[in-house]
C-alpha cells in the first residue's frame, strides 16, 4: 500500500470497536453501488469532496486508468481529500473506489445511456415489438435444440419417482413453477425450488431415481449449478435448460441447450422464458402422449372435481 492510501493521520491509534475476535462491521451505503453512492451524496459532501464528485462524474471511463495523484491534480485537491470522498461513497480507499467503479461501470453501461433502448416504441406498437421477439427467440429454439435430449428428457420423467424443478430469479424461477404445475397433472410428484438454500438441501436428499430438473437463463447461477452437481453426485438424473458451454451445461447430465442472445434494448423483457417455456410444454406433450391411457384418466379427474367445485362445464384451460 502506498503512503497516499494509508488512512489519514487523524484516523491511526483509534481503539477497534468492541467485539471479540474480529471488529464489528457495520453496512456503509455505497459499497455495491458507486455511481448511485456518487449521486445520493451529491450536495451533501465538503467542499472539497464534492470537487472529486464533480470531476469523477465528468470522467468516468478515465477513473480506472488514473492514479490518486492523478484524480487529485485533475481535481485540484490533496490526496487525503481523494481519499476521504472515496470512504464518504461506502469505499476502503483508492483502490477500492477504482475496483467498484469499473465493476459498476462494466454492468450498467447499457443502462447510462438513451441508446440502449433503440428509442421509444408508440404504444400500438408495443405489443408487436414483444411478439416479435417472442417469435424470433421460439423460432431459433425450433432450429438449435437438440431432438435427442428432449428424448432423453422424456424418458428420464417417465421412470421417475419425483421431480424437482429448480429456478432461482424472475424468468427461470417462474418457468420452474409452471413445470411442477404441468407434470403434477400427468401423476408425477412434482415441486419448484426457487430458494437457493432449501435448493441446495433438496439436492442432497435426492438419489437413483429421481430427477432434478434445472433452468437457468445464463447457466452462471451458483445456486443452481451447485444443486446440479450435489444430486448428481448422489446418484440422481439431471437435466437442465440453459445455454451451450455454460458451468450448467456441462453440469447435467441430460442439458436441453438454446443459445437465445438479449435483446439490446432493455426495456423489452427477456424472450429467454417464452423459449423455456415451450421445452417445458414440448416435455409435457411427449410425457403424456407416451402413457396416453394414465395421462387421458387423470385429466378426466382433474376436470370432474373443477366441475364439481365451481359448476362450469364448458372448454376451459385446465385448472383456471
Amino acid at each position: 500500500m502506498s503512503d497516499a492510501d494509508k488512512p489519514p493521520a487523524a484516523d491511526q491509534g483509534k481503539p477497534a470497536p468492541p467485539g471479540r475476535g474480529q471488529p464489528v462491521r457495520t453496512a456503509t451505503p455505497g459499497v455495491v453501488d458507486v455511481l448511485s453512492a456518487l449521486h445520493r451524496q451529491d450536495g451533501n459532501l465538503a467542499a472539497q469532496e464534492q470537487k472529486v464528485a464533480n470531476y469523477v462524474k465528468e470522467h468516468l471511463e478515465a477513473i480506472s486508468s488514473m492514479t490518486i495523484g492523478d484524480l487529485a491534480a485533475g481535481c485540484g485537491v490533496s490526496k487525503p481529500t481523494v481519499i476521504r470522498f472515496c470512504r464518504s461513497l461506502g469505499c476502503t480507499g483508492f483502490p477500492d473506489f477504482k475496483l467498484r467503479l469499473a465493476q459498476n461501470l462494466a454492468v450498467s453501461a447499457q443502462y447510462l445511456h438513451d441508446s440502449a433502448t433503440g428509442g421509444a416504441v408508440p404504444s400500438d406498437r408495443v405489443i408487436d415489438h414483444v411478439i416479435d421477439a417472442l417469435v424470433a427467440g421460439v423460432d431459433r429454439l425450433r432450429r438449435e435444440v437438440d431432438v435427442e435430449m428432449l428424448d432423453a428428457a422424456r424418458d428420464a420423467i417417465l421412470t421417475t419417482r419425483q421431480i424437482v424443478f429448480a429456478g432461482i430469479g424472475g424468468g427461470s424461477s417462474m418457468v420452474a413453477q409452471e413445470a411442477a404445475n404441468r407434470f403434477f397433472r400427468l401423476d408425477f410428484p412434482a415441486i419448484n425450488i426457487s430458494d437457493s438454500y432449501v435448493l441446495q438441501m433438496r439436492a442432497a436428499t435426492l438419489g437413483p431415481g429421481d430427477l432434478l430438473v434445472a433452468i437457468s437463463a445464463s447457466g452462471e447461477a451458483n445456486a443452481i449449478v451447485g444443486a446440479c452437481e450435489i444430486a448428481g453426485g448422489y446418484g440422481a438424473t439431471t437435466a437442465c435448460i440453459t445455454k451451450p458451454d455454460t458451468r450448467l451445461a456441462a453440469a447435467a447430465g441430460i442439458p436441453i441447450l438454446v443459445d437465445l442472445p438479449e435483446d439490446p434494448d432493455i426495456f423489452k423483457p427477456t424472450a429467454s422464458r417464452y423459449a423455456h417455456m415451450v421445452v417445458v410444454d414440448s416435455l409435457a406433450m411427449a410425457v403424456a402422449q407416451a402413457q396416453a391411457d394414465k395421462t387421458r384418466e387423470y385429466l378426466r379427474r382433474i376436470r370432474a372435481s373443477l366441475t364439481a367445485y365451481h359448476g362450469r362445464t364448458g372448454p376451459q384451460p385446465l385448472g383456471d
